[in-house]
């Protein structure tokens, strides 16, 4: 991998079902997996979209993630240990750009 690449979004929404129809049938996104807590994993075979539903935080945009050749070389650039998420179907590792918005970086693909 020559640079980083955005992996996904994660979009917090109330009604998981109704989003996905909606980014289905308006940008033709492909459905990829279900995850056992309900996240609906979709794609348009570059930028994957995570619908999530965690109604005790904001609506809407709740992080991005990158696939990165090295998580620990993105650590070492940015002087800092990435967290660990075992949250979900998929595991990966997040970090906080300066206005300590949550970024996920990840060596694999997505989803799993």
């Amino acid at each position: 991998m020559d640079k980083p690449r955005i992996r996904h979004i994660a979009i917090n929404v109330e009604d998981r079902e109704k989003a996905a129809a909606y980014y289905i049938n308006v940008f033709k996104l492909e459905e990829k997996e279900r995850g056992a807590n309900g996240t609906i994993y979709l794609s348009d075979g570059f930028v994957d979209v995570a619908l999530i539903t965690a109604p005790d935080l904001p609506w809407g945009i709740h992080h991005f993630g990158f696939q990165v050749a090295s998580v620990k070389a993105i650590e070492e650039l940015i002087g800092t240990t990435a967290q660990t998420n075992v949250y979900g179907a998929i595991a990966e590792s997040w970090i906080q750009d300066p206005e300590e918005n949550r970024v996920d970086i990840s060596e694999h693909g997505w989803p799993v």
